[in-house]
């Protein structure tokens, strides 16, 4: 018998029946505080995100670049922690109950929290990313024996066509491509070659693809949208979270979001 398709699979359907692009957009919870992140998970949605990716704060965020690392210290000075991250999601789900909502973080918090993380999915969260393991795994090798809570694994340019071909048949959700050689928000763009493994993992997989890591403007959205289902923009909001947290006055980043999502479905 069949699992129920979960609010990850349904919006992913309902944007493939609507030709439109994802747009999925991260931040770290708690940075600059829970209230503030709640505040602007909402605004990102009523912005055109489909889909929200909560970074949960880790003391050693290894394929952050230095924009998300210092969102994670930011976040753990205010003693953000998964359990607080729980009830950010149970707040938000009290006026958006179709939002995805995908928890990145590392392997030592989700391991610690096992348990909860068997009944996530009944308070609203619908996926988690780690990081540190390996694609080829999934979430019952961790004890966590929850099968609506899908497990999106990262595919990079250097991963092997043997490791793509596992990693494709432990994930679930969607598979995230890494369009960079490196830590998130480092630059170049090759949309050569992102195309030309985009284009292999089709063969290996009929789950949608994403592309991030490195999506700064409308034209690197745009051109990644073109051989993508959706792209991940992370780094810049980050950036961009932490130049308004003084006055908490976030409209530019609602804008610059709006011009994202058009820059990909136009």
């Amino acid at each position: 018998m069949g699992y129920p398709l979960t609010r990850l699979d349904e919006k992913i359907q309902s944007l493939k029946q609507s030709s439109k692009k994802a747009l999925v957009a991260y931040l770290v919870a708690g940075d600059p505080d829970l209230d503030s992140t709640l505040e602007l998970m909402h605004g990102f949605v009523d912005s055109g995100v489909n889909i929200l990716e909560l970074g949960v704060p880790f003391t050693d965020p290894i394929a952050e670049g230095p924009t998300i690392q210092a969102a994670h210290d930011r976040a753990l000075k205010n003693n953000t922690s998964l359990n607080d991250i729980f009830e950010l999601v149970k707040k938000f789900r009290d006026k958006d109950k179709e939002t995805p909502i995908i928890l990145m973080g590392y392997t030592n918090t989700f391991l610690a929290n096992s348990l909860t993380l068997n009944e996530s999915y009944n308070f609203g969260v619908d996926a988690v990313l780690i990081v540190d393991i390996p694609g080829e795994s999934n979430l019952d090798d961790l004890g966590i024996e929850n099968k609506k809570l899908a497990s999106i694994s990262l595919i990079a340019p250097t991963t092997s066509k043997d490791r793509i071909s596992q990693i494709c048949n432990s994930s679930s959700g969607f598979i995230y491509y890494v369009t960079l050689r490196g830590v998130t928000g480092s630059s170049h763009l090759d949309i050569d070659e992102a195309e030309s493994n985009i284009s292999y993992i089709r063969t290996q997989t009929p789950l949608a693809i994403f592309a991030g890591f490195g999506i700064k403007t409308p034209d690197d959205a745009y051109n990644l949208s073109k051989i993508s289902d959706g792209i991940v923009i992370g780094s810049s909001l980050v950036q961009m979270i932490n130049d308004q947290s003084s006055q908490k006055e976030f409209k530019k980043i609602y804008n610059y979001l709006k011009t994202i999502s058009e820059a990909i479905n136009r």
